[in-house]
């Protein structure tokens, strides 16, 4: 195998060096390889062209190295590749691979700089081509900023297409044939005579050969698999109970655990009165971790319930202990000293605010801390033996989590072995990785057996890293029938700090995610100003699904909202005359049609419209609700965005239907709320989001005009919530300015 080795590492540099985009960018000014990983894990066998792909004598397997937290990351990877490679759907394995330099994904870091998306010139691409760079060299693995698709585009689709061209030619050199002459199709090599030969019987051959120095991506006319609906892989076993998760996981001889830590993080524990606890049925020993303590025992509920025997005095924290002290300091924080950015200042806001003739309009805005609260709580398996750590875990970080994981263990991380798991759910909270370093914790405590540590639902609501509170000051005028003015003021805790802390990186000048959603709107407004305060931190806060723009998407379209009213213009003419970019005004346009926008509704109906650029992707959403004697019901959604290519036109709807249900339901229902620095809400009946039989009806249209291709799962979010308040207000009057809105409002 040591010619294969040597062959499958050069494939995947001319591969690379061969893709478009970003990755091209990295091989310019990075001139060192990216190694392949799975060399060094290859049976007698085995076959390895690149990093994504490996062939033995029993059949492919396909790396999925970003995260599957739900949103069927491992089925459009697998068909990037699948695709070029003319396999039959799902007549393959996947997997997510081990923690790898060569995963990087410098996609997930665009959002970070202060440079919009729509800025295409050429300063902003060459900031992108340095982050490309810097973040290949680092070789920073992680799944986020709905990036899936972007960064894998190219990188797999030119993985299967490297592979079959030499599958091809080592077949044409079996057959003495020339390699024009063969075709592929169903993981086989076909002969003109109709003989097929199966890849797996060429795979060896093929992996001597010297790699092609070009090769052609099919144009997507000639697509099998993408644009078209395809059966997800994952779907018949989800649909039937059979999917493994982390929380399914079961080995000979695994012991169970659970932990109770300090809710108020950082506080530690003073002490622990743990004598019941010991003795409880099934308790196998009590261990102390870090700020708290652990429990192992023979099952995970007699683990639960011993941990509930234990009696520890917790250290206390010199935070704000309620909501409302909480909201002072973020009041408190609109000063200079706190200014974090103002990435927007076009003309002279304070000049035009003063002028003769101009409508003045100003609100205040209040967002509460949001939990992740994904339906698996936090889970890990450890297991140290023998100066090796091995670990099974749903995460979207593998090598931070197995560096972190090494430290704790003492060991170089070459000794980790980390074994990325299906999750269920994570909106974002599998960026942390502080429920893996527990169970490393325990595994060290007792060694040889693995250990599956699972945290209670209260321990996960009381533990989450929340989407941060935050306030919006906003004033702005109006002219002539038209926005003339408008300046946003935004407070908030940082997510890049708090996040970039936990994870020992430096977060270079401002947080662009604080104001994200915000500043970087398509909207040409003659004065237009957006400032970031950055608030004290008060809970440790984390990426919530869309960060910042969750958050700026309400505080600028509510407003927005209220200067056109103010003008006397229409919400969605004046939001397209304002538009200043070709994309998003299309998709002002379709919205405004699939919505019927501007047809009477009746007595007690009314419609929003919100617009948010997120990620890239323009999203307009128009929610119609309808006041009955019950209260608020939201009868319709209507969605138009742009992704510039549908690559699952199945999975994209789950997708964008799954953010606006999201959407909403956050901002009808959720908070958490703060007592003694402890949330009060510790599960989903105090925390619900959209029910059933609230559910809209949900129409979408997506736009496949622009030339770079887009994620999906975070964009639908940020206008969902703005949308339903502006629509109350045009059916009701009753203008609210403040999440959740149940707190002023009913809902049916």
């Amino acid at each position: 195998m040591g010619r294969a080795r040597t062959i499958a590492r050069r494939t995947f540099l001319i591969g690379s060096a061969a893709a478009a985009g970003g990755l091209v960018v990295g091989w310019a000014l990075v001139k060192w390889p990216v190694g392949n990983p799975l060399l060094d894990s290859l049976d007698a066998d085995d076959v390895t062209f690149n990093p994504y792909l490996r062939i033995d004598p029993h059949g492919i397997t396909i790396i999925t190295p970003r995260a599957d937290v739900g949103q069927g990351a491992y089925s459009v990877q697998a068909a990037l590749v699948a695709e070029e490679l003319d396999l039959e759907w799902g007549a393959f394995a996947v997997e997510p691979g081990p923690p790898s330099p060569a995963y990087f994904n410098s996609g997930a870091f665009y959002e970070i700089l202060p440079v919009a998306a729509t800025n295409t010139g050429a300063l902003a691409r060459r900031v992108r081509r340095m982050l490309d760079g810097y973040v290949k060299v680092r070789g920073t693995q992680i799944t986020g900023g709905s990036s899936t698709v972007p960064d894998a585009y190219e990188k797999m689709r030119m993985a299967g297409a490297t592979a079959r061209a030499m599958l091809v030619e080592a077949a044409a050199a079996q057959l003495s044939v020339h390699a024009s002459m063969l075709r592929t199709e169903r993981s086989a090599v076909v002969a003109p005579d109709g003989r097929r030969l199966p890849y797996t019987e060429l795979a060896a051959a093929a992996a001597l050969l010297d790699p092609p120095s070009n090769v052609t991506l099919r144009d997507p006319s000639r697509w099998k698999l993408l644009g078209a609906p395809m059966r997800r892989l994952d779907i018949v076993a989800k649909s039937t109970g059979r999917a493994i998760y982390g929380i399914d996981l079961r080995f000979p001889g695994m012991v169970y655990a659970t932990v109770r830590t300090n809710p108020q993080r950082g506080a530690g524990m003073r002490a622990v009165d743990d004598g019941v606890a010991k003795q409880a049925r099934g308790v196998i020993k009590v261990v102390p971790i870090t700020d708290g303590v652990g429990v192992i025992a023979d099952n995970t509920w007699r683990a639960f319930r011993a941990a509930q025997l234990l009696r520890p005095e917790w250290g206390n924290t010199a935070e704000p202990p309620r909501s409302a002290e909480m909201f002072a300091r973020v009041a408190a924080s609109f000063t200079r000293e706190h200014r974090n950015s103002r990435l927007r200042d076009d003309g002279n806001v304070e000049r035009a605010l003063g002028e003769d003739g101009v409508k003045l309009v100003e609100a205040e805005y209040r967002l509460p801390y949001l939990a992740h609260a994904p339906l698996e709580p936090m889970n890990a398996v450890a297991r140290f033996d023998s100066g090796r750590l091995e670990i099974w875990a749903g995460t979207q970080i593998p090598r931070y989590a197995q560096k972190f994981a090494a430290k704790i263990a003492g060991i170089s991380p070459d000794h980790v072995t980390l074994h990325a798991q299906l999750s269920g759910g994570s909106f974002g909270r599998r960026l942390e990785d502080d429920f893996i370093r527990q169970a490393v914790e325990l595994a060290l405590a007792h060694q040889g057996v693995p250990i599956k540590m699972t945290w209670t639902r209260e321990e996960d609501f009381a533990h989450d890293f929340p989407r941060p509170l935050a306030m919006g000051r906003a004033k702005g005028a109006v002219r002539a029938g038209q926005v003339h003015a408008f300046s946003l003021d935004v407070a908030s805790p940082s997510v890049g700090a708090s996040q970039s802390g936990r994870l020992n990186e430096f977060l270079p000048g401002p947080d662009v995610t604080m104001v994200s959603g915000a500043w970087d709107q398509p909207f040409a407004i003659p004065h237009y100003r957006v400032t970031a305060y950055k608030v004290p931190e008060m809970v440790p806060v984390s990426s919530w699904r869309s960060v910042g723009a969750s958050i700026n998407g309400f505080l600028h379209e509510c407003f927005l909202d209220e200067l056109i009213l103010a003008a006397g213009a229409d919400p969605l003419a004046e939001r397209i005359r304002l538009c200043s970019h070709d994309a998003s005004r299309r998709v002002l346009e379709a919205v405004g049609e699939l919505s019927n926008w501007g047809t009477p509704l009746g007595e007690g109906r009314g419609r929003g419209l919100a617009f948010t650029i997120s990620f890239g992707v323009p999203v307009a959403e128009v929610v119609e609700v309808r006041s009955t004697p019950e209260g608020i019901r939201i009868e319709n959604v209507f969605l138009a965005c742009e992704v510039g290519r549908v690559l699952d036109p199945v999975n994209f709807e789950n997708q964008v239907q799954g953010g606006v249900i999201w959407g909403l339901g956050h901002a009808m229902n959720a908070e958490l709320t703060y007592t003694d620095g402890v949330p009060e809400q510790t599960n989903f009946h105090q925390f619900s989001g959209l029910r059933f039989n609230q559910t809209p009806r949900i129409v979408i249209r997506a736009l496949e005009t622009a030339g770079q291709i887009r994620g999906i799962g975070e964009p639908p979010v940020p206008p969902a919530a703005p949308a339903l308040a502006n629509a109350i207000f045009a059916a009701t009057g009753q203008r609210i300015r403040e999440l959740p809105l149940r707190k002023h409002i009913r809902f049916a």
